[in-house]
């Protein structure tokens, strides 16, 4: 598609005696017959949206017209250094009980008032603390998100029941040293907290998802020297769902196809997009 203008609006969201906050990028252009997509992407911890957009590139989902992409502000006392309620983590969020899935749910609600949204197509993504936060959104409001793509973040709550099946692509390095593949705490972690092993989370969405427990592995071609990459796929489940998971071996705790703003963060992963592979499984996922 040819690239579009694009319009930035600042949302405000009143709830619970505070207001929350968002940034929301939108195509320029007509939307198609149903309505924009709407893809809901959180930010990292100690992160906040305009971090986000940098780190990710998703905005190219709306100037490529595919999309509207809302960029959420999760809470804290210190600007800039923001967090969300994923579960067992993580910040002031998790310390206050900040209830970020009805803040979800108004942020919606409210885009749709702004702008033509097909509500069968909002998704979720986001990075580590983000992407615990998508896979909360997924978990606790299945009628509301279609599918969820978490990015080097695992599942932070002990068990899930969603009221339907939500397909589930994940990425995660094995050199992730803030949320590790294997869970516990991370060598460079900020929080401290234990983390659930990512496959353990994964598993769980297998079974609320109807899939067979044994996966499809299929390697992925990758020319970087330093890097094997292996996809796992559970499926087809309950109502066409699947779990995906982009194992990469020698990644960091990174946003596939982008370059980090820290060499802390650990080894990029350059050849594989992402944002590409979230999109199209977003689009293969609307809710039925």
């Amino acid at each position: 598609m040819e690239a579009s203008t694009l319009l930035t609006l600042g949302i405000t969201v009143p709830l619970g005696g505070r207001s929350r906050s968002a940034v929301v990028i939108a195509p320029a252009v007509d939307p198609p017959a149903g309505g924009w997509p709407l893809v809901l992407a959180f930010h990292g911890g100690q992160s906040h949206p305009e971090m986000m957009r940098r780190f990710s590139g998703l905005d190219s989902l709306a100037a490529a017209s595919r999309a509207v992409v809302a960029y959420p502000a999760g809470t804290g006392s210190r600007e800039g250094l923001l967090t969300w309620n994923g579960g067992n983590c993580c910040g002031e969020a998790r310390e206050q009980n900040s209830d970020d899935v009805e803040f979800t749910r108004a942020l919606v609600a409210d885009v749709i008032r702004r702008l033509p949204i097909d509500p069968r197509r909002v998704h979720a993504t986001g990075m580590s603390n983000g992407a615990m936060m998508a896979y909360r959104v997924g978990a606790e409001a299945a009628d509301l998100v279609a599918s969820i793509a978490p990015v080097a973040g695992p599942l932070a709550l002990a068990s899930i029941a969603p009221s339907r099946p939500v397909p589930v692509l994940h990425f995660h390095g094995s050199l992730d040293q803030f949320t590790p593949l294997d869970g516990g705490v991370g060598r460079r972690s900020v929080t401290r907290v234990s983390h659930r092993p990512v496959l353990d989370g994964l598993l769980d969405w297998v079974r609320a998802d109807g899939c067979p427990e044994v996966p499809l592995r299929e390697p992925i071609p990758c020319p970087e020297p330093d890097l094997t990459i292996e996809r796992l796929t559970w499926g087809p489940g309950d109502a066409g769902s699947e779990v995906v998971l982009y194992r990469i071996d020698g990644g960091g705790h990174v946003w596939p196809g982008r370059t980090p703003d820290s060499f802390l963060l650990g080894p990029a992963v350059s050849s594989l997009d992402a944002n590409e592979i979230i999109w199209r499984f977003f689009e293969k996922h609307p809710r039925g």
